[in-house]
């Protein structure tokens, strides 16, 4: 067990929530707190919680919108530098990949539900639109998943031959295809459904059967089977 010499009320500001950490666990500190362990230490006027707070202010208090945060956002954060700003991402990035553990770790896929856990800690909260294809064996056995492409806010371009030389590389007999609406439209654009019509057409060619397309975003999905739109 840690012990300290020094009640918490002689501890400097930058100092309380790393001494908490110990004392209490991390489980006892708030969001802003936990920032501020990342952020290390203050500046002048302002603590690593005052900073950690004026974080979560500015993402709404949301973790996930903080996770949008480029490098450049968090860098333009009064105390927080280059060095500062990467160990913010980097804990974030690893609560992303935590959450997908669960769902890398399910055999097959069932369900446009069992979709939505596999992808949604990689898409759900993207500031831009990725477009991902998963390949399946004729078990529905989740053989690999691959982003194809990477846009902009509103949009991206997906080569159709790609997605297919994968599928053949690997002997994949199903593919579930996958993209994001950074918006939080759930609802398939024009476009959307031109390009997943052109995907089955070119998959019943190939023998390569496209069992769903998911518009995911970062509370919800949309699912083109569900919905018989395939």
């Amino acid at each position: 067990m840690y012990r300290f010499s020094i009640p918490l009320r002689g501890w400097k500001d930058e100092d309380r929530p790393r001494e908490k950490f110990l004392l209490k666990g991390a489980a006892a500190l708030s969001d802003a707190e936990l920032l501020a362990v990342l952020i290390g230490s203050g500046t002048r006027d302002r603590s690593a919680v005052t900073i950690g707070r004026q974080l979560l202010n500015k993402a709404e208090n949301q973790l996930n919108s903080l996770a949008r945060f480029s490098l450049e956002d968090l860098c333009n954060f009064k105390g927080i530098g280059q060095v500062k700003a990467v160990k913010i991402a980097a804990a974030l990035e690893l609560g992303r990949r935590r959450q997908q553990e669960p769902a890398r770790q399910r055999t097959s896929i069932q369900s446009s539900k069992h979709v939505f856990e596999l992808l949604h800690a990689v898409l759900g909260d993207l500031p831009h639109e990725e477009f991902w294809c998963i390949y399946l064996n004729n078990a529905n056995r989740v053989m690999c998943y691959d982003q194809l492409s990477k846009g902009g806010i509103t949009g991206t371009m997906v080569d159709i031959r790609l997605v297919y030389r994968q599928a053949i590389r690997i002997s994949a007999v199903a593919i579930i295809l996958a993209h994001n609406h950074p918006s939080g439209t759930l609802k398939p654009s024009e476009s959307d459904i031109r390009l997943t019509r052109k995907l089955v057409e070119a998959g019943k060619h190939l023998d390569v059967q496209v069992l769903d397309h998911l518009i995911i975003t970062e509370k919800a999905y949309f699912s083109f089977a569900d919905e018989q739109l395939l």
